[in-house]
């Protein structure tokens, strides 16, 4: 690998194992307002629109007792890392935050950092369950209104239709070339191993879209002049889940000679794997986006189609397995896992179930159930 194109993975890498300093030299660079947005689908396109920068709030390995007095301990990792951070003053940097109400834990949420943490500005986001009817499309429509009138009375700025079509076509594009970019380092086992893979994806989330962009492109120019890296002795795996944290948990996968050739990551592939209709209105995009985005369990979807979408991608990329990463205590995840199980089994595809917390402290018990499963595979 040619060093100029390693030095830019570096650069992407460094960002995403280091949020907080990335975003304050975000913020200093750019001069822009930052708005936090929880995890899953945050409508990132309307505060792109603001003319400030969409930062992403997927946890951390911070602990703590103070998000004891809001939260439960059965709450998942991300949710007590986030409130953590919150109490901590470490997010104190955003002008106010988009949060999501995908399960009962977040539901509280919205609330509790009302209480807790009032200066953040707190902006709730409803998804319609029944997101593909028309009905479900204009409740969304006037949701992703109102989160818009919202920001422009808290950033003090008006949010035009042009920029809002203009700030769509920043994120299509984004989604296009992630996709692109996804597929190609496949034949890059060893550069872009698991934990690479993963903080290179996630770097995107405390950038500028546009300046992301830039990076990935390059590293998609510079991959054309390489020699596709030698595989053969390595495993193919998929992964599937909320997100693949932490990244001592993803080098177990290297340890053990498995690389990702693919994933069904909320926090990966899932933000950027469909592409918006270009008829409409944006709102009406940007439902119509959300309403095309199945197999996923944060979403409605009765007809269950995450495991065969997964068997597809097994069969398109060649993998030899999927791993499902079930964040503790992330119930949507834990109702899925059964039926998710039962079509892999019937379509003899090895899957092995990995349980895990972002705060983890020892890996003892993962790398065993790995180097096992990766023994079967051999």
């Amino acid at each position: 690998m040619k060093p100029e194109i390693q030095k830019k993975i570096e650069k992407l890498k460094q960002i995403g194992e280091n949020p907080k300093s990335s975003i304050i030299e975000t913020k200093k660079q750019s001069g822009k307002q930052l708005v936090g947005c929880f995890p899953i689908y945050v409508p990132e396109e309307l505060v792109y629109a603001a003319g400030a920068l969409p930062i992403g709030m997927w946890g951390g390995s911070k602990t703590g007792s103070k998000a004891d007095s809001y939260l439960q301990s059965f709450c998942c990792s991300i949710m007590r890392a986030n409130t953590e951070q919150s109490l901590a003053g470490d997010y104190n940097m955003l002008s106010a935050v988009i949060m999501t109400a995908y399960c009962d834990t977040l539901k509280c949420m919205i609330e509790n950092w009302k209480a807790a943490v009032p200066h953040l500005n707190i902006i709730p986001v409803v998804y319609p369950q029944n997101r593909k009817t028309d009905s479900g499309k204009k409740f969304f429509k006037e949701e992703l209104n109102r989160v818009k009138g919202e920001l422009e009375k808290i950033l003090k700025v008006e949010i035009t239709d042009e920029a809002i079509e203009e700030a769509l076509e920043v994120y299509e594009e984004y989604r296009k070339t992630m996709r692109e970019f996804t597929s190609r380092i496949s034949d890059f086992p060893e550069t872009f191993d698991a934990a690479t893979r993963h903080q290179v994806i996630k770097a995107a989330y405390f950038m500028d879209k546009k300046d992301y962009m830039q990076e990935i492109k390059e590293i998609l120019k510079g991959l054309e002049k390489e020699k596709k890296e030698d595989k053969t002795r390595k495993k193919k795996i998929i992964l599937t889940g909320l997100m693949a944290e932490p990244t001592v948990m993803l080098d177990l996968f290297t340890e053990n000679d498995m690389y990702v050739v693919s994933d069904d990551l909320a926090q990966e592939s899932r933000q950027f794997r469909t592409q918006a209709p270009k008829e409409g209105t944006w709102s009406e995009r940007i439902a119509k986006r959300l309403a095309m985005q199945d197999g996923c369990t944060f979403l409605y979807d009765c007809e269950k189609s995450r495991g065969q979408k997964l068997i597809q991608t097994v069969k398109d990329c060649g993998a030899d397995a999927v791993i499902f990463c079930q964040m503790k205590f992330c119930d949507p995840d834990e109702f899925d896992y059964p039926i998710v199980k039962k079509e892999l089994e019937a379509a003899q595809i090895p899957m092995l179930y990995i349980e895990f917390e972002q705060q983890m402290e020892s890996v003892g018990q993962l790398r065993t159930r790995i180097q096992s499963f990766a023994e079967m595979l051999d």
